[in-house]
Parts: C-alpha cells; sequence; structure tokens
C-alpha cells in the first residue's frame, strides 16, 4: 500500500485544483478548448452575463469537448497525472508544489 503524508495529500489537492481550473476555465489554456468548445456570453433572465458552452463536431471530437467542458471530468485525469507524477517522478515535486500554492491562492483570492 502507498503511503502519503497529510501534508503532501493536501499539495497534491491543490495543485490537481489549480491544473483543472487551468485547463476548463482559464484563458491562457483557451487554445486547448477552441478545437472542441464554443463559449459565447449571453445576458440570462435576471440581466446578469453567463457563458454557453456547446460543444463542436461528432465521434471522439465531440467526446473530448464533453470531457473539456465537464470540470469533474477533467478533475479526475488531472488528479490522476498529478498523483502519478507525484509517485514517479519526484524531480517534479517542485513543479506540484507551484501549482499548490497557486491553487491556494485562487481560492483565496475566489473567497475575498
Amino acid at each position: 500500500m502507498l503511503a502519503i503524508e497529510w501534508l503532501d495529500f493536501f499539495i497534491l489537492i491543490l495543485a490537481t485544483f489549480r491544473l483543472t481550473h487551468l485547463i476548463v476555465f482559464d484563458e491562457i489554456t483557451s487554445f486547448i478548448r477552441k478545437p472542441f468548445l464554443t463559449a459565447t456570453i449571453q445576458e440570462n433572465a435576471s440581466g446578469q452575463m453567463e457563458e454557453i458552452i456547446e460543444i463542436k463536431g461528432s465521434g471522439l471530437r465531440y467526446f473530448i469537448g464533453s470531457l473539456l467542458s465537464c470540470y469533474w471530468c477533467v478533475g479526475f485525469w488531472c488528479s490522476l497525472i498529478t498523483v502519478l507524477t507525484y509517485y514517479n517522478f519526484p524531480a517534479a515535486f517542485p513543479i506540484i508544489l507551484v501549482f499548490a500554492v497557486a491553487g491556494a491562492a485562487a481560492f483565496i483570492e475566489s473567497k475575498l
């Protein structure tokens, strides 16, 4: 059985949160989503602006678009990548730590 310290576990959680947010929401990675999703901004009934996501294509393209539009789906794959990286490439821990610090900062900023 693989053992993990609580601090490392918390770091992995924050790093996964940040990586998931980076892929699903951040403008800097829109080029990843662009072939699979179309995002438009519309005003809803209460006068607030909201983003409407439409999945492009069919088959594999539609499947990838479905994954990229789902925070929970991307979160699973990001957590798998983060944990596998943690266990198989210990030298990558500083990168995981940077993602964790950025994730904590994003979480704090969103709560202010």
